[in-house]
Order: C-alpha cells, then structure tokens, then sequence
C-alpha cells in the first residue's frame, strides 16, 4: 500500500483559534488523485487539534465558549505548577479533542457531510506556527 505524505504550515491566534483547513487538504488530494484511498490528517503538538464542524460564525462562538467551561483558562493546572507556561488548560482542551482524524476518499473526492469541514483547533495560550501532515494511504 503506497502511503503519501505532505505537510503545510499555519499561523495561529492561539487562545482557542479555530481555522477551516478544508480546501487545503482538498487541494493535497487533488494534486494526487486518489481514485479510493483513507486520508490522514495530523498536527503536530500538544496544545493544538483536528476535528470536523459546520465552520458558521455560531458555531464559532459556541465550541470555544463550551470549552471554558469544560477546561476553564483561568483555572490553575498542576501541568502549571510544574512548567509556569499558564497553558495547562490548552493541553487538557487538545487531549480530549485528539490530534488527528481520518477521511475517507471515494471515487477521488474526500467524503464529507454536507455542512462538514476540517478543522484545526490551536488551544495555546499564544500565536504558533503549527505543521499539519496529511497523508494518503492508498
């Protein structure tokens, strides 16, 4: 099974930033063509995360208002107490979300519902450079 890999880089806000990498990995899928093939995708790091959502201006408020109060940022963490970086709850947001997901691709197309796109989640508490890795395992 041949695996392809590529990565892209993106700029975050941190502070729970959230940006549509959809067309991205469109993009990536395209320049290989897959007819059928499972599509990895990764980031690199312990405060940042990928998902899927209907990336909309409610949902934006929403998901990040949910994750002050699941793992407020004004709480103190004993990850805190130990490194004095102030971004344990970052790690605590991205562990529960995961760092990756997999995507189907049929009939050279990624599937997709109909409102859904891929997300890159950025927790830290400051702006980051963060290398998203997709990969194509045909």
């Amino acid at each position: 099974m041949p695996i392809i890999t590529e990565r892209f880089n993106v700029n975050t806000a941190g502070f729970t930033d959230i940006i549509d990498i959809t067309e991205k990995i469109k993009q990536i899928i395209e320049n290989h063509n897959p007819e059928n093939a499972q599509v990895m995708v990764y980031v690199a790091g312990s405060t940042a995360s990928i998902s899927t959502m209907e990336y909309e201006p409610g949902l934006l408020k929403d998901l990040p208002e949910a994750f002050e109060k699941i793992a407020p940022a004004n709480k103190t963490y004993h990850h805190d107490e130990t490194w004095h970086d102030g971004n344990g709850y970052a790690h605590v947001r991205a562990t529960m979300i995961g760092n990756s997901e997999n995507f189907p691709v049929k009939n050279h197309e990624l599937v997709l519902g109909t409102w859904q796109q891929i997300i890159l989640i950025d927790f830290d508490n400051k702006p980051r450079a963060r290398c998203i890795y997709v990969q194509i395992i045909y």
